[in-house]
Parts: C-alpha cells; structure tokens; sequence
C-alpha cells in the first residue's frame, strides 16, 4: 500500500514562492531534507562588477534554503568566468582581465553578505572560487578522467549549443568547453565540500544534470539538481533591464531611490508574483492581503525589497522622497543626478526625453507634449521644438524633467 508523506517543507515553500521548475529525484531528495541538513550551491559569474535584480531570485533561494536549515555555497566564477557561459547568449562574451575579474569577485561577495546570515557557523554561507580547481586543471589528465564521460552527440543536444548553431551564431571552443567545467565544479564540491545539491535556471538544467552524472561515475555519490524558471516581467522584458540599465544590488552603482522606484513601477500582473519571491512576506501573508489596493501592494513591495538590501532607513527615505517627488509643486531637488549626454544640449525637448527614456518612441513622446505630459520644473512643454539650453540650468543647477504622471528624472549637465 502506498503510504502518503507530505512533502519536505524547503520544497513546499520553494514551490509556493514559485521557484521551482525541475528537480532531479524530486521524492528522494524531500526524504533527504526531511532527515538532516545538507550543503547546496549555485554558481554566479563575475563577469560585472555586481550583481542585478536578474540574479535575484537565485539569491532568494539560497536565502530561503538557510531559512531552512540548510547551508548555503556561493561559488563564485573566477576560473568559468575566464571561458564564459553560452547558456542563453546570442554571442561570445568579451574576455575580462584576471585583476577585473578578481576585483568583481570581491565586490559580489559583498552582496551575498547582505542577504545570507553570518551568525550561526553551521550555517554561514561557504563562499569559493572555481579558479582555485580550474586554474591547476592538467589539460590532458582532465580529458583522460573527465572529458571521456562526455560524448560531443549528447553535447549537441543542449540547448545552450544548439540554439546558436541553429542560427549560424559564432560558438567558440573554450565556451563549448564550460558545460564540462561547470559538472566538475560540482564534482569539487561534492568531494571537498560534501555538496549534494546544485541549484540554477533552467537554462542550466542540461549542465547541472551533466553534473549529478559524472559524480555519480566517478564516486557513486547520489546528488540533486533543482532548476528555477526563468523570469521575464509581464511585458515580456528580461528581468533585471530597464530602459536605464541594470537594476544592480549595489548602492553605488545604483541608488536606493532609483531601485525603490524600479519595484513601485513594477506591473500590476507581476505584484503578488513578485511579493512571493521577492521579499520575506509569508505567504499565508500574502494571501490575505492580495486583494488589497494594488497601489498599496506595490508600495509595501518596494519597501520590503529595498529595506533588504539597502535597510529600512533607505528604505524609509526612499518612500518619502518618491512622495515628494510626485506632489506638483516639488523642485525634484533630492532626486539622483542623471548626467545629460552633451550632444542633447541645444537640441529639443523630444531629443531630452529620448535620450533619458529610450523605450519610448518620439512618436509617443510627441503625442504626449500635445496631451501636457512632459514638463520641465513642473511647466508643462507644449511645442516639441522647445530647446534644451544651458540657460535652463541656471537657476537651480539641474532640471527637473516629468514624463507622465510616474517618472521624474533630476538632470544636470
């Protein structure tokens, strides 16, 4: 008779906040969860110097497995970043110096101290460096132990590969190389770090199982791979880009408001989505708030996903100046600086807004001129010829420029 076991609470919530996509022996591993706490890792390149909201959700996940008991491993790319990752890219990457690539190791470290806790030792994260493995590789010593378990037919086949092949898009060798680079990452682990689980997009699925095979060759050891969905907004933009750039994790690189801002703008369809996965709001929480006023929702959102990166004090501030911001009359004056391009001064106001807002169109940006949409400290331009001079600089130092009713941009040139 088959006897019912609830599945393991880590799995649950990881499905309830929406993560999941696949899992390798999925039964079995609840069953492990449920008897002892285990080491699992994702994998982050190095290849910028932080991380964006793309990475989010991966964060999340190893947040939420400490939550649960389990510790988490940050590995951090310093040898893949040297060959660079095809998964889902339309062509190579460019190679970075090892300095810069050291240099973006430390700074992303930085950011999984903010959201992993240090407190407890059985539980502090495990951060490593792949370069320390990868970068004393003996080429033919690896081919012998580890590229025979690989055969170039099942290479093929994944999707990182044959994507770009299929659209006769440049495919190097040393990137082809990184789905066997990326098992024996979780080889090392498993060996010196007794890692049993891999986690990443399902974009990494092909690799991760890749994997789970050749531990389970070489050592007979059982391991796990869990696969996460990969997240566009609503309007079918990849998460993490704006019109501005990267939503980076990083206050120097992006500024508390500018980063409350990005979650207060997000869709009304992506909410409660994102209330799930994006902040530490329990979801029996969440489910009886959701009918709640969505603009309330979005507020509570962006608060709670800035309070855990930047703190509740930015946090706080970064509420009180977008109220400010959006009442009439307000100068725009504790807004972040946006440095204006030179080659837009003394042009006209729809060059302005393009440059700023690139995903609108200069039709669109036209037809709300007509319609008393676009302002400049708070007047609204009526004649699309109007000229961006440095005169109007003069008597406050910047402009305030207004695009509709939601954004408010501080300009200095």
């Amino acid at each position: 008779m088959w006897n019912y076991r609830p599945m393991n609470k880590f799995l649950k919530e990881f499905k309830d906040r929406g993560y999941f996509y696949q899992c390798t022996n999925e039964i079995e591993l609840s069953e492990l969860l449920d008897k002892k706490s285990i080491n699992a890792y994702i994998g982050f390149d190095s290849t910028a110097p932080s991380l964006h909201v793309g990475s989010l959700m991966q964060i999340m996940c190893l947040k939420l497995l400490q939550s649960h008991g389990h510790r988490p491993i940050v590995l951090l790319g310093g040898g893949t970043t040297r060959i660079g990752d095809p998964s889902g890219k339309e062509e190579t990457r460019k190679i970075l110096s090892e300095k810069q690539i050291e240099q973006n190791i430390k700074n992303i470290q930085n950011v999984f101290k903010i959201f992993l806790k240090t407190n407890n030792p059985k539980l502090k994260p495990i951060f490593v460096n792949n370069y320390k493995w990868l970068g004393k590789l003996n080429y033919i010593k690896f081919l012998r132990e580890i590229g025979r378990h690989f055969t170039i037919n099942k290479m093929l086949s994944f999707d990182s590969v044959k994507l770009r092949l299929e659209r006769e898009q440049s495919l190097s060798y040393m990137e082809f190389n990184y789905m066997i680079l990326q098992a024996y990452d979780f080889l090392e682990l498993n060996k010196n770090k007794n890692c049993l689980m891999q986690i990443g997009g399902s974009d990494q699925w092909g690799n991760i199982v890749n994997g789970v095979e050749l531990i389970k060759r070489q050592s007979g050891n059982q391991t796990y791979g869990l696969t996460t969905p990969l997240l566009t907004l609503s309007s079918g933009a990849k998460m993490g880009k704006t019109e501005k750039g990267a939503i980076w994790l990083d206050k120097k690189m992006l500024s508390p408001y500018d980063y409350w801002q990005f979650w207060r703008n997000t869709n009304d369809s992506d909410v409660i989505k994102f209330l799930k996965m994006f902040t530490d709001i329990s979801i029996s929480e969440i489910e009886k708030i959701k009918q709640n006023n969505i603009n309330d929702l979005k507020i509570l959102l962006a608060n709670k996903a800035t309070e855990m990166l930047h703190g509740k004090k930015e946090s706080l501030n970064a509420e009180k100046l977008a109220n400010s911001t959006f009442k009439e009359d307000s100068s725009g004056k504790n807004l972040p600086n946006i440095k204006i391009d030179k080659n837009v001064i003394n042009k006209n106001i729809v060059e302005l807004v393009s440059s700023i807002s690139k995903e609108i169109s200069k039709s669109e940006i036209r037809r709300l001129i007509k319609s008393n949409g676009i302002k400049i400290d708070n007047r609204a331009i009526v004649d699309e010829k109007f000229i961006i001079d440095n005169e109007l600089f003069k008597k406050n130092g910047f402009l305030k420029l207004s695009i509709g009713k939601k954004k408010h941009f501080k300009i200095v040139n």
